[in-house]
């Protein structure tokens, strides 16, 4: 198994221990813990692509698995985030739909020989994501640190904290919804091969 490939299960085996830290109120300094080991764990989403294509080292593994990936691992903290009420239902629900359709079309295609590159679109979407969620554990972060009395937060601050966390994760539904249409248009003929 080549480097690339190594990160990408690097990726996925790092994903339950960021759940852990979200979903455990019991550990210190959690959201921080989760933020690193996100911010540790699209970092090497971007190094895995990087490396395959420097060293030619692009494998049937590393083009069905890199984007399954990225998907467990978002979406992962999407739904962390609706259980903590970090994030409503409806937001995680439209990115997730978005990841199916997109990830069907792209099975489909596979199998009629065509292989469906990632677009700018889809691309913006997933550093809006990761930003999202970086931002929303950096601002938990800060508020645990109040509620541990380290610091002071206002309610304004926290107010502001809540509205650009929902803003953050309003960009990501926007920019998912939006590159899923535009995959949709993109692909059209793939869509009416299974018709």
């Amino acid at each position: 198994m080549n480097l690339p490939n190594k990160l990408t299960i690097l990726r996925i085996v790092l994903v339950p221990f960021f759940v852990l830290f979200l979903l455990c109120p019991g550990i210190p300094h959690r959201f921080l813990l989760a933020a690193l080991l996100f911010g540790a764990a699209s970092y090497t989403d971007h190094l895995d692509g990087k490396l395959a294509r420097k060293n030619g080292q692009i494998t049937n593994f590393g083009k069905f698995m890199d984007p399954l990936a990225d998907k467990i691992m978002v979406l992962s903290a999407l739904i962390c985030f609706v259980a903590l009420g970090i994030a409503p239902a409806w937001m995680v629900i439209l990115i997730a739909a978005r990841e199916f359709m997109v990830t069907s079309i792209r099975l489909v295609a596979a199998d009629t020989g065509v292989v469906i590159a990632a677009n700018n679109w889809g691309k913006a979407k997933t550093v809006s994501q990761i930003v999202a969620i970086l931002v929303a554990c950096v601002l938990e972060y800060i508020e645990e640190l109040a509620e541990m009395q380290c610091i002071f937060l206002s309610s304004t601050a926290k107010e502001v904290f809540f509205w650009v966390q929902w803003s953050v994760l309003l960009i990501a539904v926007i920019l998912s919804v939006i590159s899923g249409m535009i995959y949709l248009v993109q692909n059209r003929a793939v869509i009416d091969q299974v018709r």
